[in-house]
């Protein structure tokens, strides 16, 4: 089985990626496995300066997903390119940065840092995170900021490849498809987390100091599913599909629908070692089912 996938001037040694946010700077994960194994890593959202995110408590866990509202705590770019990027492993693997600003002005900014920083091979923008009152997900719900911020970050982005991350908090995912790949979008991922909330009756009080934010998960697996099914019809860019992603089985079915690859997200918490098992997991599932290349599988979900 050839697992190797390549899209977007990417290439991937499998279709297994980490998915921003869960992942931490990944070199968290060091223990549970080798980075070296995965298709590529999407570290945390950064940002041009820190971040410190918002109170706590800001994890809580539901009968069916995690909620999150973390609020893109992160280092900063310097900190990020002086101490986390040197101990990943991006001469092997591919390092997708995921990148926030609460302006067009800031991303452009954010984007002129990364993309002459070695070892970046890269962009995500986050237009999507339900969790922070600047920016986020009011770039991802606006189809003319959408197309702007990924303008912007394009313009300066060099040969990075550029992905942008939709938010699945919009009545049509399919009209912010089109307008980041209007923008000049290389692929898209697709989804972030479902804004939610949870509350304790015994306080009386929301579970989470911020009320509410965003729930991910394997409730959310069939959402994502018909959601990257509608974006992969909508648009010529490759898409990524993410969203309670935790089997080769999931895997497969994101592939099915016509993703180019899928990135773990909330798996990581449950088992940290998730990612890695998965990357030959898929692939006996796929050698069990007759399948030699993905381009052969990629797609050809029959619809009635």
């Amino acid at each position: 089985m050839d697992m190797q996938v390549a899209f977007a001037g990417l290439d991937l040694k499998n279709p297994i990626m980490t998915a921003s946010g869960t992942f931490g700077y990944g070199t968290e994960f060091m223990p549970y496995g080798k980075l070296e194994e995965l298709g590529a890593i999407v570290v945390k959202g950064i940002s041009l300066a820190p971040r410190k995110g918002n109170p706590q408590p800001r994890i809580t866990e539901t009968a069916c997903g995690m909620l999150n509202a973390i609020g893109l705590q992160n280092i900063g770019v310097e900190a990020f390119l002086r101490d986390k990027l040197p101990q990943l492993p991006w001469r092997t693997t591919p390092v997708i940065v995921n990148l926030y600003a609460q302006a067009v002005e800031e991303f452009a900014e954010l984007t002129d840092r990364l993309a002459t920083a070695k070892g970046v091979a890269g962009l995500e923008v986050n237009i999507s995170c339900p969790n922070v009152r600047e920016g986020g997900v009011q770039f991802g719900q606006d189809p003319v900021l959408a197309a702007r911020v990924t303008e912007a970050v394009k313009k300066r982005a060099g040969a990075l490849p550029v992905m942008v991350k939709l938010s699945p908090n919009v009545t049509d995912v399919t009209v912010m498809a089109r307008a980041v790949a209007d923008g000049g979008a290389d692929c898209i991922s697709c989804i972030n987390t479902l804004t939610g909330m949870a509350v304790d009756i015994h306080s009386r009080r929301p579970c989470l100091a911020n009320v509410v934010g965003g729930l991910s998960g394997p409730a959310i697996k069939p959402v994502a599913l018909r959601m990257v099914h509608q974006v992969v019809r909508a648009v010529d860019v490759p898409v990524v599909g993410l969203g309670g992603i935790s089997s080769a089985e999931d895997v497969l079915e994101f592939l099915l629908v016509g993703a180019h690859a899928v990135q773990l997200g909330t798996a990581n918490f449950v088992r940290p070692d998730t990612a890695f098992k998965l990357v030959d997991e898929v692939r006996r599932l796929a050698e069990e089912m007759g399948i030699s290349a993905w381009e052969d599988f990629r797609g050809t979900l029959e619809l009635p």
